[in-house]
């Protein structure tokens, strides 16, 4: 009677002819253990995969990873995919650290995740204390990484071991793919098991990652007929003739689960292994799983077959107690059918303190609940919907079940699946939120809420199909009574997804047709305002000009009047009108913010304010706007395409200054944010097109040209107004290739398009001037032409850097001794300008010419000034330049006269200072003991490590360090 009710523990049996996984999991531990032993060794992997049909024993060999690891020492992290909870986002994640965080309590759990918490609260089934904070998917996963990071770091050296991925929800696969790479760089092994013929096509970003890494995963193979022998005759004895061996082996197709499940069926009937007994073999074998599995399931009473359908409508992990309430069975009975399925080998307990239960094997649960009939399916998950939802688990858990339900015009059904998807948008996932909102929307809802789930429904597929979004939100204005409010922001995102596709011409016309519809004076100004932001934006608007005249109609106080006041800033800013006027609407604009996360409002008119102090040579004001900007987007879980646009603008910002070094770092990175985020094209125009342009300025032309191929950069032009203009960019890098017909005819189509519009500020699109040096050679007197307009609208905005830039292309263009006086007068705009790449430039060129005309002594003052400028701005080509052109003079290069620095001596703060409260440069000459032109040289400097001209001088000394004693 003992040996019949035995359990025996046949894991042993399950990793039979596996030594080579195994041996690769004890390298791949003992390299583990190798980077906590005092200094950290190179790592030879951070991953290690198993796949194989079900039954070969992935799951045996993670059972022996943990037994291992956990006998090193090591931290142990765990979860594994459930074949019907792949709709549960961020399920796998949970599993992984929800066991670290429940073993602290509230105010721990809160430090621990410090800033992150309510960015990644919803993903980890935490309750977030910021509920109107939706996280973009990548500020998601960026908060996931430095959770698992952080985590990794506390409990060193740790092993994640993830079984049955081709079964794990999208989000926490596409979390691994983009994670997994840093585990090489951490005390951390990943782990995963999968059946590579079941992933799912969602699953191709995790399949690329473990099919090209360099550990190639492990397939495993059935075993061999021997292998087969020796776990039955480890059953039935060493008696086991070999033809019965040989046929267990083909009845169980050398599955290990299969092997050892009819090896135990044997020994529990006392077999002997004869030939005589084969038929009740093949019997036995049969009863493993499928047909026969059911049949002994089905003969261990109603009521436990009723549990056991229960807890395969749960899935993998299952409380006892919900599925006795789904089951409707009492306690005792739920109780002696839970040990009739475990003595069964049907059900186990779970690994952990819970008490929960799971499947022996996942074959096992997949029978079990294809035993279920449709109808009876559908009534369990009903069941199980509404007692998951009153256990407490969420509505995400119940909406789960609601999808398995056919659609009967609940309300109640409705708004437990849009609580569902409110809750997984604010977990980064809006594919989840998508999927129970459709299923919410066939339901179908009551039809004063109808409109508002379409709206819902187009915020969830903004990010992942824009083209959705718009058909959504069109049906959503079709609805008959919306409410106003809502209304507006059905357009408004409707505005905002047409832009995205790069409809902008839609997306102004729909704004300035709600606007004239509107009945409430305040939503019919934001609708003009929107109507303002993308008409600005389109590249094919009709009157441009008429436009600006409205703009100058209207005024106000709030916030969509100081909208139109930051869209009139920089309206005025494109047209080039004085920057006095520019600067006045930019800060008018401002006051009160304009904050770039504001619901219901887009961040294009805050970050085109920023850059309006740019234009503007005030660079720092820009900075301090953009970098404000971004924390809000980061405290937000916004670290998407909004980043990518911030880091590649902020970059920008640092470019005009002339620091090139810092301005690539910026932009390459925020290239890489718009490369990972799906539909991020505008934020890869503007990276692109700065990247080229800071190439270009350090003299790296081919990479230049290799980053455009690569793009297809100048093979498309964009509706969206991008900045800088794309095809000025690419006649820029024309230029640079001597491509000079080819750029003269694409400024001139620009040139021909910004007219249009008048547009007609240089310090925007250079066009004129990039036309001018491509047409020097061949039509010198329209290259001075051009060169003169340039310098005179620029003089008409005002801004110095501007006004220098200008000059300086005509010095160019004009050459021989008449050009002498342009660079002259080039310089002496450029120092009274934070354009430090623009000033070594002209300097470099200055002293060229100089050299030229005999004037040795002068040239050898501007190109050491400009050869030290150009170093510091990381212009190598500049520098180069300079370099070659002192050699040619018969003149050696000097050493760097002085250290790169930001900070300002002290004469720099006390120069600044006095000019700043309006003392003349004699009066500050004679303070310092320096002559007027040793002022206006350090003042120069001021300017360009402050980043702000005259103007802006005393505002940004307010914030900028002082120097040390």
């Amino acid at each position: 009677m003992a040996h019949e009710l035995r359990q025996p523990d046949p894991e042993s049996h399950l990793l039979l002819e596996r030594h080579r996984e195994l041996r690769a999991i004890d390298a791949a531990l003992a390299d583990l253990s190798e980077t906590v032993d005092g200094v950290p060794r190179p790592r030879h992997t951070g991953l290690l995969t198993f796949t194989g049909s079900a039954g070969l024993g992935k799951t045996a060999l993670m059972t022996e990873a943990r037994a291992r690891a956990l006998a090193h020492g090591f931290t142990v992290f765990s979860g594994k995919g459930g074949e019907k909870e792949q709709e549960l986002a961020f399920h796998v994640v949970r599993q992984l650290v929800q066991p670290a965080l429940a073993a602290m309590d509230e105010p721990e759990r809160r430090a621990f995740l410090g800033s992150w918490y309510d960015i990644v609260a919803a993903a980890l089934g935490l309750e977030a204390t910021g509920s109107a904070r939706v996280p973009d998917p990548t500020g998601v996963r960026d908060g996931l990484d430095w959770v698992m990071t952080r985590l990794t770091v506390m409990k060193a050296p740790v092993i994640l071991l993830l079984d049955d991925m081709h079964w794990a929800d999208v989000e926490s696969l596409n979390w691994l793919a983009s994670f997994a790479p840093r585990a090489e760089d951490l005390p951390l092994l990943i782990v995963a098991a999968y059946r590579p013929d079941e992933l799912p096509s969602e699953a191709a970003v995790f399949r690329t990652l473990v099919e090209r890494h360099r550990n190639r995963p492990y397939s495993l193979a059935p075993l061999t007929s021997a292998g087969v022998a020796r776990i039955v005759r480890d059953e039935v004895g060493e008696g086991a003739e070999d033809e019965f061996c040989d046929e267990c082996w083909t009845a169980t197709g050398g599955s290990p689960f299969e092997a050892v499940e009819l090896a135990i069926r044997l020994g529990e009937r006392r077999m002997k292994g004869t030939r005589d007994e084969l038929s009740s073999m093949r019997d036995l074998a049969s009863a493993v799983k499928g047909p026969g599995l059911l049949d002994r399931l089905h003969r261990l009473g109603t009521s436990t077959v009723r549990f056991a359908w229960a807890a395969a409508v749960l899935g993998t992990s299952i409380s006892p107690e919900l599925a006795a309430t789904i089951a409707v069975v009492g306690s005792e009975e739920a109780a002696e059918a839970t040990e009739r399925l475990r003595t069964a080998r049907i059900l186990k307990d779970a690994p952990g303190q819970g008490g929960g239960l799971e499947f022996v094997h996942p074959l096992i649960a997949t029978a079990v609940y294809r035993d279920i009939s449709a109808s009876l399916r559908v009534g369990l998950h009903n069941a199980a919907a509404e007692a998951v939802h009153a256990a407490g688990f969420g509505p995400t858990a119940a909406s789960r079940h609601l999808l398995e339900v056919p659609c009967e015009g609940r309300p109640e059904a409705v708004a437990c699946l849009r609580e569902a998807a409110r809750e997984y948008l604010c977990a980064g996932a809006p594919e989840a939120a998508r999927r129970v909102l459709t299923r919410a929307l066939q339901e179908p809802p009551l039809p004063e809420d109808r409109a508002a789930l379409l709206h819902e429904l187009a915020c969830s597929t903004f990010l992942i199909e824009p083209a959705a979004t718009v058909s959504h939100l069109r049906a959503a204005l079709a609805e008959p009574g919306v409410d106003p409010d809502l209304r507006a922001s059905i357009v408004y995102r409707l505005t905002q997804a047409l832009a995205h596709l790069d409809r902008v011409a839609e997306a102004a016309a729909v704004a300035a047709d709600e606007a004239q519809q509107a009945a409430n004076p305040r939503i019919r100004l934001r609708m003009q305002a929107d109507h303002f932001v993308w008409s600005a934006f389109r590249t094919d608007e009709p009157d441009s000009a008429a436009r600006s005249r409205r703009l100058t109609r209207l005024t106000g106080r709030g916030l969509e009047e100081r909208y139109i006041l930051g869209l009139r800033a920089w309206d005025a800013m494109m047209r080039g009108e004085p920057r006095q006027t520019v600067l006045e609407y930019a800060e008018e604009s401002l006051r009160g913010g304009l904050s770039w996360t504001a619901e219901n409002r887009g961040f294009e008119l805050p970050v085109s304010v920023a850059l309006v102090f740019m234009y503007c040579d005030q660079p720092r004001r820009a900075e301090e706007l953009f970098t404000k900007g971004m924390a809000e987007c980061e405290t937000k879980g916004w670290r998407g395409s909004h980043l990518a646009v911030g880091q590649t603008l902020f970059g920008y910002i640092r470019y005009r200054r002339g620091c090139l070094t810092e301005a690539e770092e910026f932009v390459r990175e925020g290239l890489r944010t718009a490369d990972r985020v799906e539909g991020a094209v505008p934020a890869q125009w503007f990276a692109i097109g700065i990247l080229i342009q800071i190439l270009l300025a350090r003299g790296r032309t081919d990479e230049a040209r290799q980053l455009a191929d690569f793009y297809h950069y100048g093979e498309v032009v964009p509706n969206a107004v991008i900045y800088p203009d794309p095809r000025t960019v690419y006649a820029e890098l024309l230029l640079a290739e001597g491509r000079h017909s080819e750029a003269e005819h694409l400024l001139s189509a620009v040139g021909e398009w910004l007219e249009s519009r008048s547009w007609r500020n240089p310090t925007w699109c250079p066009w004129q001037l990039n036309l001018a040096s491509a047409v020097a050679h061949t039509a010198p007197d329209r290259a001075i032409r051009l060169a003169q307009d340039a310098v005179k609208r620029a003089r008409d905005f005002g801004a110095a850097s501007a006004i220098g830039q200008a000059l300086h292309t005509e010095a160019e263009v004009t050459g021989g001794p008449p050009s002498l006086d342009l660079y002259t007068e080039a310089i002496e705009h450029l120092e009274r300008s934070p354009a430090s790449y623009e000033l070594a430039r002209a300097l470099v060129g200055h002293g060229a010419a100089l050299s030229r005309n005999g004037r040795l002594q002068e040239a050898a003052d501007r190109l050491y000034q400009g050869q030290e400028g150009a170093v510091h701005c990381g212009a190598e080509a500049l520098a180069t330049r300079a370099r070659a052109e002192l050699s040619a003079a018969g003149l050696r290069p000097l050493p760097l006269r002085y250290g790169q620095t930001d900070t300002l001596t002290a004469p720099e703060r006390k120069a600044a200072e006095m000019t700043a409260q309006g003392h003349p440069a004699g009066v500050v000459a004679k303070a310092l003991s320096l002559t007027e032109q040793g002022v206006t040289r350090l003042l120069s400097s001021v300017y360009r490590k402050i980043g702000t001209d005259a103007a802006g001088l005393a505002r940004a000394l307010e914030t900028f360090p002082r120097p040390r004693p």
